[in-house]
């Protein structure tokens, strides 16, 4: 048969591969030489802030009528998987101001709307997410954090922890009970700005990988905030999370995704370059076995992630499955992938000295983070399509 070059199921639109080319070009610019050392002495990457925010890349999420981009679902993976690709830390920069502020997008009033998109779209502010406790990580709806009415206030006390971008972002989307009867229904969401009296830190914590992006506790102590603060109806909190998760899911696939190109594009030059034995290592078919298998994994993950954002746009009945289903299968090829670009360099890959073992150390966060990949699997078995 004859082919037809404008058949256009299975592929991105021009503008989706023009931003692509966009992104990373200022990564590879501005972000890729910064992130060893953003790796190394474990420091926030002002630079790709920086450099997202003079692009308008840091919240593309955001709608035009808040003044953001406007970007739909596949063009916001598309913005964190390039960025992954040069530096993981970097990545989570827009992914976590979609994961904090959607709750807000989904539910919030006009009022919440106005008042916190436009900062965010303009820059000014990151926004980050706080669901997990110490005694409540898989079991979300297990929380303590305590919100109480008082008169046109709630009052806020508790405990967050693993809580991405703590400290650097200005407002955090804070999941507490209202109603401590009524478990996941007794659970309502709140907008926290960081200087909100009673806001406080704790120290960093000391992790394998994504050393650049700040994960610390967040403490709640009597923190008054006025009621209008509320993210939708009271009790409506915890649905607010998971409708919140159903769509973020696919930009930790994204991020995955981008770690794993940055792994599998860093080895393939390297085996062209590394003789042994008297010709290059990649003349050799156990190595051309092995990179075979790291780029088809790699874009039945890909294929897997932009049709999930794709639904996520079109907020299709089948979502949750496709998202845990993305976010899981992602990161596990994400592992997978840099383990064997670790692999392909020898004792080179498991120096500081070359990118793949940082790409490795960044890669495992994206299984256990926004639900384990166990807890993708039971989601997956729950919604099966």
């Amino acid at each position: 048969m004859a082919g037809s070059a404008d058949f256009d199921l299975y592929r991105l639109s021009e503008e989706h591969e023009m931003l692509r080319e966009t992104v990373r070009s200022l990564a590879e610019a501005k972000i890729a030489p910064f992130a060893a050392a953003v790796d190394e002495e474990g420091r926030f990457p002002q630079e790709a802030l920086d450099a997202l925010v003079a692009a308008d890349l840091h919240a593309v999420h955001v709608p035009e009528s808040y003044g953001g981009a406007g970007a739909d679902a596949l063009a916001t993976v598309i913005v964190i998987e390039e960025v992954a690709r040069a530096c993981g830390s970097s990545s989570l920069i827009p992914a976590v101001n979609k994961l904090g502020s959607l709750p807000v997008i989904l539910s919030g009033s006009e009022e919440l709307k106005a008042k916190y998109l436009g900062p965010l779209a303009a820059g000014e502010a990151m926004f980050s997410y706080a669901l997990s406790e110490p005694e409540a990580g898989s079991d979300a709806a297990g929380m303590k954090t305590r919100a109480v009415r008082d008169g046109d206030f709630w009052v806020l006390n508790g405990v967050k922890r693993w809580i991405t971008n703590a400290g650097v972002s200005e407002y955090y989307t804070v999941m507490a009970v209202t109603d401590p009867e009524k478990r996941s229904k007794g659970i309502s969401a709140f907008v926290v700005e960081k200087s909100d009296e009673g806001v406080s830190f704790g120290a960093p914590e000391k992790k394998l990988g994504i050393k650049g992006s700040p994960t610390r506790e967040v403490y709640f102590d009597n923190v008054r905030i006025p009621a209008d603060r509320m993210i939708g109806a009271e009790g409506t909190g915890f649905a607010t999370a998971m409708k919140t998760l159903d769509h973020t899911r696919i930009t930790i696939a994204a991020q995955a995704l981008g770690i794993a190109q940055g792994a599998l594009d860093y080895a393939k030059g390297y085996v062209k370059e590394r003789k042994q034995f008297g010709k290059p290592i990649a003349d050799f078919q156990g190595v051309q076995f092995m990179l075979a298998d790291m780029a088809m994994k790699l874009e039945a993950a890909r294929q897997l992630t932009y049709a999930a954002a794709a639904k996520s746009e079109r907020v299709e009945g089948d979502l949750t499955f496709f998202g845990a289903a993305a976010k899981c299968f992602a990161s596990d090829v994400a592992m997978e992938v840099t383990t064997d670009a670790v692999q392909l360099l020898g004792g080179y890959g498991y120096t500081r000295d070359y990118p793949v073992e940082r790409m490795m150390r960044d890669a495992k966060i994206t299984q256990i983070y926004e639900g384990t990949n166990q807890v993708q699997r039971i989601v997956m078995a729950r919604n099966l399509p």
